[in-house]
C-alpha cells in the first residue's frame, strides 16, 4: 500500500476525538470517520425535529450540536438511527419509564457500531483508530487482515476506578447505586479485556491511565502518553463582575468525581461572600445532595459547552476533586479562562501542573486538604490573581496544537515501523 491510511471510529465526538480526526487529517493519513450521527443543521432529515415541541426540539438541538464535525474532504460514515433512538427516549424521559439508563442504553449501542465497523469499514485500511467500549470486533477482524489495531483509552482501565469506587461505597454505602463503575456488566468487562489484549499500541493521556495499564502487566512499551490541549482559542479570560469569591466545579458531577468531599470542606469553612458554584448534571442519587448539603451551594445544570467561558470567568478558583480521573479536560477549560486550579493526585490533569504555581495537587478524600488550599485563595487574593494568570500561560503552551502534533508523529512512525518490519 502506497500511502498509510487510517479509519477512526468513535461513538460521538468530543473534544479529543475531534481533535484526534483533525489530527490525522493533517497528516494525510485520515481515510474515513465512522460514528453513529454527525450533525449538519441545514441538512434536510434535521429540519424534521423543528416540528417537535419547542422545548423538546431545543433540547436535542443542543445535543446534536455537540456532533459537528469540522473536517474538509473527509467522509464521515455514520450510524444514526440507534444513537437518535436513544436520544429520544434519554430526552423525553421515556428512558425512565422502561428503566433504561444511559450507561444501559450505551452498552446496547456500542456493540452495534463496533459490529459494523468490523463488517464494513476495513477495507484497504493499514491502521484503524478506535475507543474504548467499541473494538472488541474490530480489532478481531482487523488482525485477520493485517491491519494495525490503534487504541485510545481516555479514562483509566476500569480495574483501577473499579477498586477505588468499591471503597467508596465501603465508605458511603447510600451512594453505591449511583457508582456504575462497580456495577459494570462482565459480558462488558471481558470486552475491554479483549480490546485491550488485541490493541496493537495504546494511547492515554496522562500517567494516571498508563499506571492503570501497568498494574495488570500491559509493557510500556505498548502504551503512549499525549496530554490533551488546552481550548485557548475558545476558552479566554473575561471581566469578573462582581467580588464574591466563587469556587467552581463544571461537568457531571458524581461520586467517582469527589464532590462529597468538596461540599463538606465547603460547609465546614463558611466563608462570608462566597459561593460554591456546580454547574452540570447530578449524577448522585436522587435526593443525596439535598439531604446533607441544602443550601450549601448553587447548581446549574448542563448547559451548552459554549457558553461555559462565562461562568468560568466569573470563579475564583476551580476545584476537580476527583476519585480518578483519566485527565479533566474541564481544568485545562477553566485555566485557559486565568482561573487556578485545584485537583487530586488521581486527575491527569496533575501532569501538566506545578504545584504552587498554577494551582495546588492534593490528595483524594482529603477534606483537610480542600479547605486548606481553598482558605489560602480565599485569603490571598492578590497571590490567587496572579496563579491565575500562570494557569492561562501555560494553558498557551498546551493547545491543543501541540496535542495534534505528537499524536500525528507517533501514530505515523508506529505505522512506519510497522510497514518496515
Amino acid at each position: 500500500m502506497s500511502n498509510p491510511r487510517l479509519s477512526l471510529v468513535h461513538h460521538g465526538n468530543a473534544g479529543n476525538v475531534r481533535q484526534a480526526a483533525q489530527a490525522f487529517a493533517e497528516a494525510g493519513l485520515l481515510q474515513e470517520v465512522i460514528t453513529t450521527l454527525a450533525y449538519n443543521p441545514n441538512a434536510e432529515i434535521w429540519r424534521y425535529f423543528k416540528l417537535l415541541p419547542s422545548q423538546l426540539s431545543s433540547s436535542i438541538h443542543n445535543e446534536l450540536s455537540r456532533r459537528t464535525w469540522h473536517l474538509h474532504s473527509v467522509p464521515i460514515y455514520t450510524y444514526p438511527g440507534y444513537e437518535i433512538l436513544r436520544l429520544f427516549l434519554l430526552k423525553t424521559k421515556l428512558s425512565q419509564i422502561f428503566g433504561l439508563t444511559g450507561e444501559k442504553l450505551g452498552n446496547w449501542l456500542y456493540p452495534i457500531l463496533d459490529s459494523q465497523v468490523a463488517k464494513h469499514h476495513l477495507q484497504e485500511l493499514t491502521a484503524i483508530y478506535s475507543y474504548e467500549d467499541i473494538a472488541a470486533q474490530t480489532f478481531e477482524q482487523a488482525k485477520k487482515q493485517g491491519i494495525l489495531c490503534l487504541y485510545d483509552l481516555p479514562i483509566p482501565f476500569y480495574q483501577t476506578p473499579r477498586r477505588i469506587m468499591q471503597e467508596e461505597a465501603e465508605l458511603f454505602p447510600g451512594l453505591a447505586t449511583s457508582i456504575q463503575t462497580i456495577n459494570e456488566p462482565d459480558w462488558k468487562l471481558q470486552r475491554k479485556h479483549q480490546e485491550i489484549e488485541l490493541a496493537d499500541h495504546i494511547f492515554v493521556a496522562s500517567s494516571v491511565t498508563k499506571q492503570s495499564l501497568l498494574d495488570i502487566a500491559i509493557s510500556a512499551d505498548k502504551i503512549s502518553v499525549i496530554h490533551y490541549g488546552s481550548p485557548v482559542e475558545q476558552f479566554k479570560p473575561q471581566p469578573k463582575v462582581d467580588d464574591c469569591f466563587r469556587v467552581i466545579f463544571t461537568g457531571r458531577f458524581s461520586p467517582l468525581k469527589g464532590i462529597h468531599y468538596l461540599l463538606q470542606a465547603w460547609k465546614e469553612l463558611n466563608f462570608k461572600n462566597a459561593e460554591l458554584l456546580l454547574v452540570g448534571e447530578n449524577r448522585f442519587p436522587d435526593g443525596w445532595l439535598e439531604k446533607y448539603y441544602s443550601g450549601v451551594y448553587r447548581h446549574i445544570p448542563s448547559i451548552s459547552h459554549f457558553v461555559l467561558n462565562e461562568y468560568y470567568s466569573q470563579g475564583s478558583v476551580f476545584v476537580l476533586p476527583s476519585l480518578i480521573d483519566g485527565f479533566g479536560l474541564s481544568a485545562v477549560e477553566a485555566m485557559a479562562c486565568s482561573l487556578p486550579v485545584i485537583v487530586t493526585f488521581n486527575t491527569g490533569a496533575k501532569d501538566i501542573i506545578t504545584d504552587n504555581v498554577e494551582g495546588f495537587i492534593i490528595p483524594i478524600r482529603d477534606v483537610e486538604a480542600i479547605k486548606e488550599k481553598l482558605d489560602w485563595c480565599y485569603s490571598h487574593p492578590q497571590e490567587l490573581a496572579n496563579m491565575g494568570r500562570n494557569a492561562r500561560q501555560k494553558a498557551e503552551e498546551l493547545h491543543w496544537g501541540v496535542y495534534r502534533q505528537k499524536l500525528a508523529s507517533r501514530v505515523t512512525e508506529i505505522i512506519n515501523n510497522t510497514i518496515c518490519n
